[in-house]
């Protein structure tokens, strides 16, 4: 066959023909290739071949090799089978053997690791012989060197001979080193740091640790898992969850112990895309764990309270406790300078004015070996709200009056707290020694309010007593012993402990600070507590005479460091197990008090809310900010507050706190257009340049009665003046005269006073007042006069009103305006 060149080309005779490809290649070019083509070869079968029984491993007789017959194809066939059996049947010996002899390495190698274990702990014994013994010899041959080198400083020392030492031993630990150098090559090297000092060993932490039971437990289960060949699913286990209205998708995962992920992948499922720190609500948790396959428990917010569990101690763990004993009266009766008697010190004399301003907690031994506990309580009419705190923690109430005073209003306020505390009294008439003292008219008047002492037939003690001279003091510690004996008061001293808040303020340094009188339990450094809407742990705790404890039992009072806030003067303390616990209770209470806050101010209707904005537009307020020093100074500022005003006037309290005067407070009270008061306590430097910038007053007060002078003073400026009528005349019409221009003019004499052009008018007519208004024009003679004596005849005119007739009397007055105040 030849091309188109006439060139003969390689192929088959009648098998393939010649064609064209075109051929292309890159940039363009192309080139023309001769092929050849094939034809397919058909195979037409012989006639009257038929097919044979055992068939073509085709299936096709006419491809059967050439001199093969039927019957040899046939045991081919059967030859082939018996093959591919056989080869199944190897292959599932040799898996079998295969199997078995992973098992065998398996347990040989857990036996050589054994070996090895427990030839390495052999070799760990014995290296820590041979240190031992090393350490033992040297130590005993510097001994023997320290020994002989006291006789020998004193010989002259030999020539030293040359010896040839014998080269020193292999030490244990060079052993090791060598015998790792040796194994390194054969991949041995399990030992190779055994010789180096750690830091466990050094501290004794490596040897100590042993593996726990249940970690063996789990590395035996894996083993047997593995040498089985497959892993074996555990038991489930179905867990009660409670479910609050809120959860954190990882909180839940964690209540379920089910892995974050899982749970994640759970929700995605059901169309919601969220991670693990996103909250979902309690229907869809109670979906994700009934799928898991656990059971559901519903809880409310308020149950995070149930923690805190009312402990009924039983008679066997009570022991005795100290009395808390109140000091109670009225201002300036000598209830500190009492206490100071008893003490020995002197409170007062650190209290501005001489008054007292906080609750002070402090414990006294008598000489007996009583240990007693003292609350000192101002005397103040604002600080009646701490007064009834002081009340309902105390177990005994020293009612204070001054002889030569008797009984006062603060005095009869704190015979009533005692009374709704139900607790006893102890009366103590003070100021025994002032030459104007009268006891018996003191038991007199405490007789009208159904207090009757001893001396009276009565079961109230009452004894005698001189702060000053000290007289009666004795007689009074006994009086309190003795109540406290009949009371019988015993506490639990061996469980959580639990107190209430006597004050509380945030101290600069500190932090925020609460003096805290244990009541049941002991209070320990390190206790993770919850009091209120705050939480904490206890950082220190400090007595009343400034020093630090470890731990505080029942009646003792201490002042308590980790709050991570200022809680409220009264609240209850009460320790928990866990710091989540705590949290979670204190964002609870937080919660529950904003929303009571936030339902108490809101108005509940349109006509309630229209009436509550008509009272605000019909009364002038005048705002405030106060921040105090401890924080029942400012609750008892506040409740100042509030008493002050009337319907026209009152003052609000934007905020009240308790600490330093700050920016923020000077940016409030700038936007309030309200003067900051400050008791107590200073602005700091930022806050002082800002109110000056700003014009922001800042008052600063050391003594209440000041404050609320100040204050009654303000809001007294903003109430409207009183308007006072003062009558100066009367006037009686006699005639009725028409002047053009003018209009109707009365010709009038002055009956009684005096008429003035100035002054307002009346007309009456039959003793009924017709008009009100102001005089267009009084005339004596021709000429306009500003006043007419009483007697003569003038002539007047009213302004805008002509219905004027004769015998009508004219009603002369001045208005006056006279400044008022609030009571």
């Amino acid at each position: 066959m030849s091309d188109s060149d006439g060139k003969k080309t390689l192929g088959l005779r009648g098998g393939a023909r010649p064609g064209n490809v075109k051929q292309s290649f890159s940039h363009g070019r192309t080139k023309n290739v001769v092929v050849e083509t094939k034809r397919k070869r058909v195979v037409v079968p012989k006639p009257g071949a038929s097919k044979p029984g055992g068939a073509t491993p085709s299936g096709d007789p006419s491809r059967r090799p050439a001199g093969i017959s039927d019957a040899e194809m046939a045991r081919r066939m059967k030859a082939l089978q018996a093959a591919k059996a056989r080869e199944v049947e190897e292959a599932a010996a040799r898996e079998a053997q295969e199997k078995a002899r992973e098992e065998e390495r398996a347990r040989r190698r857990a036996e050589q690791e054994a070996k090895e274990r427990e030839q390495r702990e052999a070799e760990e014994k014995a290296r820590a012989k041979a240190e031992e013994e090393d350490r033992k010899r040297k130590e005993a041959e510097a001994a023997a060197n320290r020994a002989a080198a006291a006789p020998a400083a004193e010989a002259p020392k030999p020539a030293r001979a040359p010896v040839n030492k014998p080269a020193p031993a292999a030490t244990p630990r060079k052993q090791d080193r060598e015998r790792d150098q040796r194994g390194r090559g054969k991949g041995r090297d399990d030992n190779r740091r055994s010789g180096k000092l750690t830091l466990g060993q050094a501290t004794g932490g490596e040897g100590n640790r042993q593996r726990s039971m249940a970690a063996m437990k789990r590395k035996q289960e894996r083993a047997r898992q593995k040498a089985m060949g497959g892993a074996v699913e555990r038991e489930k286990v179905i867990r009660d969850v409670q479910l609050p209205e809120a959860i954190l998708v990882s909180e839940l995962a964690i209540r379920m112990a089910e892995r974050v992920g899982d749970v994640v992948k759970s929700l995605m499922n059901m169309g919601m895309m969220v991670t693990q720190n996103q909250t979902i609500d309690a229907d869809t948790a109670e979906l994700i764990i009934e799928e898991f396959g656990h059971k559901v428990t519903r809880v409310s917010d308020s149950d995070v309270e149930d923690v805190i569990k009312e402990i009924e101690d039983e008679e066997k763990d009570l022991q005795s406790r100290p009395p808390v004993i109140t000091i109670m009266g009225h201002v300036d009766h000598g209830k500190t300078s009492l206490l100071d008697a008893i003490r020995d010190a002197r409170v007062v004399a650190g209290e501005a004015g001489g008054i007292t301003q906080h609750i002070g907690a402090y414990q006294v031994k008598t000489d007996g070996g009583t240990t007693l506990t003292f609350l000192d309580t101002p005397g103040h009419a604002a600080f009646t709200s701490m007064r009834s705190r002081g009340a309902q923690v105390t177990d005994i109430v020293v009612l204070v009056v001054a002889a030569d005073d008797a009984v006062m209003p603060q005095t009869i306020e704190a015979i009533n707290h005692a009374k709704a505390a139900e607790v006893p009294m102890i009366v103590a008439i003070n100021k025994i020694d002032k030459p104007d003292a009268n006891p018996d008219k003191v038991r007199t008047d405490l007789l009208q309010h159904e207090v009757i002492v001893e001396k009276m037939s009565g079961e109230v003690q009452d004894v005698e007593v001189s702060a000053v001279t000290g007289q009666g003091l004795d007689e009074l510690l006994e009086a309190i012993a003795l109540q406290s004996e009949i009371l019988e008061l015993k506490a639990n001293p061996n469980r959580a402990a639990q107190g209430a808040v006597i004050e509380a303020q945030l101290d600069v340094g500190r932090g925020p600070v609460a003096t805290v009188l244990v009541q049941n339990g002991t209070l320990r450094q390190g206790d993770i507590f919850v009091v209120g809407e705050q939480y904490g742990k206890v950082r220190a705790l400090i007595n009343d005479k400034g020093d630090r404890v470890k731990e505080a039992g029942p009646s003792v009072p201490v002042e308590v460091l980790g709050l991570n806030g200022t809680p409220e003067a009264g609240d209850v303390l009460n320790v928990t197990e866990t710091e989540a616990q705590a949290r979670e209770i204190a964002d609870y209470r937080e919660h529950a008090a904003k929303d009571k806050r936030a339902a108490a101010g809101a108005a509940t209707t349109l006509e309630q809310l229209m009436q509550k904005a008509k009272e605000d537009e019909s009364v002038n307020e005048l705002p405030i900010l106060m921040k105090a020093d401890v924080q029942g100074s400012a609750e008892a500022i506040v409740q100042a507050m509030e008493k002050i005003g009337n319907d026209e006037v009152r003052v609000r309290v934007l905020h009240s706190g308790v600490g330093a005067i700050t920016e923020t407070d000077v940016g409030l009270a700038e936007a309030s257009g309200a003067p900051i008061l400050g008791f107590n306590v200073r602005a700091n430097a930022s806050a002082r340049n800002t109110a000056n910038q700003k014009g922001v007053e800042i008052r600063y007060y050391s003594v209440i009665y000041d404050l609320v002078d100040d204050v009654k003073a303000a809001a007294s400026g903003l109430l409207s003046a009183e308007i006072r009528e003062k009558f100066i005349g009367y006037a009686e019409m006699k005639e009725i005269f028409k002047v053009t221009g003018v209009g109707k003019v009365a010709g009038c004499l002055v009956t009684e006073g005096v008429a003035r052009r100035s002054a307002g008018v009346r007309l009456l007519r039959d003793n009924v007042v017709i008009h009100e208004g102001t005089l267009k024009t009084l005339k004596r003679f021709k000429d306009e006069v500003a006043e007419v004596q009483s007697g003569q005849e003038c002539g007047m005119a009213f302004e805008n009103y002509d219905d004027i007739r004769a015998g009508d009397v004219i009603e002369i007055f001045e208005r006056e305006e006279v400044t008022r105040t609030l009571d």
